[in-house]
């Protein structure tokens, strides 16, 4: 998953145009979250090879190996979430409840990522919260990202992005001050869990964050930061 502009354009391996790869002297990718360019090799199965930065700890898939737009989109064709599904919108409560309980009724947000069917969004506005949804494939809006949000959501999305050092910059910037920005994704453990891990052989799936990479978030965005449960995180803007 992409987005279109870059807020980060004084970084090289950020704002480079494509899906370019960019090396450093050895060979090894940039970051694509803090454009570092010193990486270790992490694991590397039949389809790719996945790299671990050493000051954030993201774990990411070279840029070599991602789909084209046309072959992530079919993939994400297939998913089938209604979001009137009970066991679906349970599946969403394991985001759409904490963050509920830490905003007053009325505060408004963005569903970021939100695919063809946009459950959390839903769940939020019958709560009472005003909601705008944003996909770079099924809801390009691009307005909606140039407005102010009490809190931002993305569920299971931040392993898609391609440059999550621009696309959560950007998202980060668009909060209002005490805002709240709640994300789902599994997070990465060891090199042992990673190997026999479901979570990394799903195609799409090209950055995995630790508890480490969330902490360095943290602290460079001077924000507080909260983990619920095994795959739920919320960074609160001060």
């Amino acid at each position: 998953m992409q987005l279109r502009e870059s807020p980060f354009r004084a970084l090289p391996c950020v704002s480079v145009a494509d899906d370019a790869e960019v090396k450093d002297d050895l060979g090894r990718s940039c970051c694509p979250l803090c454009a570092a360019t010193d990486s270790d090799d992490f694991f590397r199965d039949r389809r790719r090879s996945y790299q671990q930065c050493r000051h954030c700890r993201l774990v990411f898939v070279p840029p070599r190996y991602h789909l084209s737009p046309e072959t992530e989109k079919a993939e994400y064709d297939l998913h089938r979430n209604d979001p009137h599904d009970p066991g679906y919108r349970r599946f969403l409560g394991r985001l759409f409840e904490p963050v509920r309980r830490r905003l007053p009724v009325g505060s408004r947000g963005l569903d970021f990522g939100c695919g063809p069917g946009p459950a959390l969004a839903l769940m939020f506005a019958e709560a009472g919260y005003p909601m705008s949804v944003y996909d770079p494939f099924y809801a390009d809006v691009p307005q909606r990202l140039r407005q102010r949000y009490d809190f931002i959501t993305a569920t299971e999305v931040v392993e898609h992005l391609r440059r999550p050092g621009e696309e959560l910059q950007r998202l980060w910037r668009l909060l209002e001050p005490g805002g709240l920005l709640g994300i789902m994704t599994k997070r990465v453990i060891d090199r042992e869990a990673f190997a026999g891990w479901h979570y990394r052989r799903d195609p799409t799936h090209v950055c995995f964050f630790s508890d480490e990479t969330f902490e360095w978030l943290a602290q460079c965005w001077g924000a507080g930061l909260e983990f619920v449960g095994n795959d739920v995180v919320i960074l609160a803007r001060r």
